[in-house]
């Protein structure tokens, strides 16, 4: 495993020049060899010296070259890292630290800033600490890992300028870990809200998952020709809606646009706001069309849609042009001449909205097709209408180049320009926008396996968090999508060797998908750091369940992780049990009896237990940490 400092240049050249990911103030982790790369003239020397270790290498024919310093341990006070090249031209980072280094990543959650956390306000204020270095990444989608990053980020020092925007989960993280370890802290923050796991997950890892391998097919055609990749995306399209709406090819509404029932389009705003009561709340997908009159085609042309809110395919008199993903994001696709004619053209636009507003909100003065060597031809009125009222039109396919809702595209944006550094571990919150798609301990596991190839350590770290409570409490047991993606978190660390579940189900709030209590999390997260990290002799995770067994009419529930014994928290018993079989799934009576919950048996047929399987589900059964029981399903043994 190696720390990388990536030093280059956009060209050859004499003067070396140190860019990404590290910068002045930055932390290099402990303990392992430290690569630094780099461009110069090719056969030129180079003496890269940090501290008083130091090589000479010579840059290869293409004008890379590679130094690898000696490990060195935390301590010492900031060293400085010069590049000498020939004429004893220098390049210089200076107050770097040697100590430990933790990548935190995933969504909002793992976003949420320092400020909004519980005490916010005091722990800002209280943040100054020059060995606490912070690095935040910014918002970048990559359609390869190669991509080089700009603008170049800077690490800084953790106080309360710094602090206040930087990730809550993982600044108190590390700071605990500091007080603990006595070490120097770099905290990375490469999160994006919203966003699933799959744009994280690089593209080779992704490519065994069920429905993404031709995925990462199209992707790579969609880097050489995006046309191309775009009418093989088209055909996709097309597939899915003659299945889903019984249309014969030819007669979809891009061809014959003519057998659908079309209403005038009251305004380019999002269709919430034109007073139309069918569509005042609707999340599905909805055709426009617009008719538009060329007097001829001279070549390739341009056409600007404005702003459309959130999926959109588009075809030009049956050709697909462009498909995107966006939340109110102007488009603009080439369109080329083969698709025009000379007189009148159709464009279809088909729109798919998930959640909040929805449609095309232009402006309409925006919206034109331009076309090779003319005057732009406006396209923003006379547009009319027509809902997808086909059951299932809302699930449409999406494309693997989809923004930061695409297959790999925040992994190459944001995480493999990192480069080859040495990282102490991860801390990866994310899942919410992952519910209702099964097989996220599957994804997790790619994920997992690409970032330590990436990092170059096969027992990297991870901590995963799982998802806190959030919705309506449970007043029956019902099927849960966040119940669900928390069994499957659990375990993907369950079946790595190198991870935790850190669960989070008894610090959400219910009314608020943004649990401010950041401070407990930060605390758990800093608990299952020592021990997989450190070596802690502890529970990383807490109760963990072990097995089930039906024993007499009782079913036995066995626990590994308890910290002394369980305990059912202000009740009688423990509650949030469901028996399962038969085709239903009921709450179940018991108690605890140290690592052990015997839930009472009611004579019908078991197959399974859940616990706290739900979206906010209440939960009281807690070991002497204190932690919560990590939320399961787990079939019975006989």
């Amino acid at each position: 495993m190696a720390a990388a400092l990536l030093v280059g240049a956009g060209a050859a050249r004499a003067e070396p020049v140190i860019l990404t990911p590290m910068s002045d103030h930055a932390v290099i982790q402990q303990g392992t060899p430290i690569v630094v790369t780099g461009r110069a003239d090719p056969g030129e020397a180079v003496a890269v010296k940090l501290g008083s270790a130091s090589r000479r290498v010579t840059a290869g024919r293409d004008g890379s070259w590679r130094a690898v310093l000696p490990a060195m341990r935390a301590g010492g006070g900031a060293l400085r890292l010069t590049a000498t090249g020939k004429g004893g031209v220098v390049a210089t980072v200076d107050d770097l630290l040697i100590g430990d280094v933790w990548l935190c990543s995933g969504q909002s959650n793992m976003e949420f800033e320092t400020r909004q956390t519980l005490n916010g306000g005091g722990i800002v204020a209280g943040s100054a600490d020059p060995e606490i270095r912070l690095l935040s990444m910014e918002h970048k989608v990559a359609f390869s890992p190669e991509t080089p990053l700009a603008p170049r980020p800077a690490w800084t020092a953790a106080g309360p300028d710094s602090v206040a925007g930087f990730s809550a989960a993982c600044y108190l993280m590390v700071k605990q870990l500091k007080a603990e370890r006595k070490v120097p802290m770099g905290a990375i923050d490469s999160s994006w809200g919203g966003t699933q796991i799959r744009p994280w997950i690089p593209s080779e890892d992704a490519a065994a998952l069920p429905g993404m391998g031709e995925d990462v097919g199209l992707l790579a055609l969609y880097q050489r020709d995006p046309v191309a990749a775009t009418g093989r995306f088209a055909e996709r399209w097309g597939t899915w809606w003659r299945g889903l709406s019984g249309d014969a090819p030819g007669q979809e509404p891009w061809n014959a646009p003519d057998r659908r029932r079309w209403k005038p389009v009251p305004g380019m705003t999002f269709w919430e706001q034109w007073g139309v009561s069918e569509m005042a709340s609707l999340n599905g997908t909805v055709f426009f069309r617009k008719t538009v009159m060329l007097p001829r085609v001279g070549g390739d042309a341009v056409l600007e849609l404005g702003g459309i809110d959130e999926l959109d395919t588009v075809w030009v008199n049956g050709v697909a042009v462009g498909s995107s993903f966006g939340w109110g994001s102007p488009r603009r696709y080439p369109v080329p001449a083969r698709a025009l004619k000379a007189g009148a053209n159709e464009i279809v636009v088909a729109v798919t909205d998930t959640y909040g507003p929805g449609g095309m909100n232009g402006p309409a003065a925006a919206m034109q097709l331009t076309p090779a060597g003319g005057a732009p031809v406006p396209i923003g009125e006379g547009w009319r209408y027509s809902i997808a009222d086909e059951p299932g039109a809302t699930a449409v396919p999406r494309v693997p180049w989809e923004s930061h809702a695409g297959l790999a595209t925040l992994y190459n944006g944001m995480i493999a320009p990192l480069g080859p550094i040495a990282l102490k571990g991860v801390a990866w919150y994310q899942g919410e926008s992952d519910v209702g798609k099964p097989g996220y301990d599957r994804r997790m596991a790619a994920l997992m396996a690409g970032w330590r190839r990436q990092f170059r350590s096969p027992d990297l770290p991870f901590l995963i968090v799982g998802l806190a409570d959030y919705g309506a409490p449970p007043i029956a047991p019902t099927d849960s999508g966040w119940g669900v993606v928390r069994n499957e978190q659990r375990l993907a660390a369950k079946n790595d060797r190198a991870a935790a579940i850190v669960t989070a189900v008894d610090i959400g709030e219910r009314t608020d998908i943004h649990p401010a209590n950041k401070n407990t999390l930060a605390e758990r997260l800093a608990r299952a750091a020592n021990v997989l990290a450190y070596g802690a002799k502890q529970s990383a995770s807490g109760p963990l369940i072990e097995s089930a067994s039906l024993e007499g009419s009782d079913v036995v529930l066995r626990f590994t992780g308890v910290t002394g014994a369980l305990h059912a928290w202000s009740a009688a018993g423990p509650i949030g049990f469901e028996l399962c079989g038969g085709g239903s799934c009921r709450f179940a009576e018991g108690r605890v009896m140290g690592d052990r919950v015997v839930l009472r048996g009611d004579g019908r047929p078991v197959e399974r237990v859940r616990y706290a399987f739900a979206d906010a589900p209440v939960v009281n059964t807690f070991d002497e940490a204190p932690l919560p029981v990590v939320p399961f399903e787990i079939a019975v043994g006989r």
